[in-house]
């Protein structure tokens, strides 16, 4: 297999505040062609899928440490399929995916963060986040449904959750899945085109398009405010998905590898257990 070069680090926003969304490409691929690197990258993302199958394992036996992905986009810039290509290959058991949807009545009757707090990964476990609790700071700060006293102050509160997260051993990893508004209008031209995928298409989400300005201004706001040292951010290019399964996949691989999740000893001496004395 040959050495294919990208660094995902070009993608985290940084925590001083110099921030531009329009800064980031949607369709980058650092110079890499999806025909003449197609082996090569198809045999890096198997290789990740592998190590990152490995990597719980270990979390999941060490029970010290958890992990979680924050994954939040536009409508059609896949979040679905970055879960279900980057972490085919993870045991289910040691995997928890929620969809955060509109909040119910009850959900509603509480702090917006207590219906997140409650998904959260416990030790051992890989957390993955389809939305977020950045719903809050994005569609509701769109439409209005919250007060600019309040929103203001909930880039305070996400950051303090966080940041109890992460003092308690959960690492945080937060990719906004970056794609441009004519590359939504084909992937909706395309739910309609096929049968198939009719039922994926949801006439709302026209109405959510026509914002799209007003989502990328609070998207940038968001980002800015809320990328810390303990929880950073990533923009990544979605356009090119082969690109960016290879992106999310390595930067989970790096990441876990510099939580280094250890088997724990075994509480008896397998001395005492010789393989052959099972019968």
């Amino acid at each position: 297999m040959g050495k294919l070069e990208f660094d995902y680090t070009k993608y985290r926003v940084p925590t001083d505040g110099a921030f531009s969304l329009a800064d980031f490409s949607t369709d980058d691929t650092q110079g890499l062609d999806e025909e003449r690197d197609e082996d090569d990258a198809k045999d890096l993302l198997d290789d990740n899928q592998k190590r990152l199958d490995d990597l719980q394992e270990r979390l999941f036996a060490e029970g010290e440490q958890s992990l979680l992905l924050v994954l939040q986009a536009m409508d059609t810039a896949g979040k679905d399929s970055t879960i279900r290509k980057v972490m085919g290959d993870v045991n289910p058991q040691g995997c928890q995916v929620t969809s955060f949807k509109a909040p119910s009545k009850e959900e509603l009757a509480h702090d917006f963060l207590w219906r997140i707090h409650d998904h959260a990964p416990p030790k051992g476990m890989i957390g993955i986040f389809n939305r977020s609790h950045y719903e809050d700071v994005l569609i509701v700060r769109v439409h209005g449904w919250a007060s600019p006293e309040v929103i203001e102050q909930r880039y305070g509160h996400i950051k303090a959750f966080e940041k109890l997260l992460a003092d308690h051993g959960t690492r945080i990893i937060k990719v906004m899945l970056n794609v441009s508004k004519d590359y939504q209008r084909e992937r909706l031209r395309r739910r309609l085109q096929r049968p198939d995928k009719h039922w994926k298409f949801n006439p709302g989400d026209l109405k959510e398009r026509a914002l799209w300005d007003d989502y990328m201004a609070a998207y940038e706001i968001a980002l800015q405010r809320c990328s810390t040292d303990y929880a950073p951010w990533y923009v990544i290019p979605a356009e090119n998905r082969w690109f960016r399964d290879l992106i999310i996949s390595q930067l989970l691989v790096d990441t876990l590898e510099a939580m280094n999740p250890q088997f724990p000893e075994p509480d008896f001496d397998p001395a005492d257990y010789p393989p052959e004395s099972i019968t």
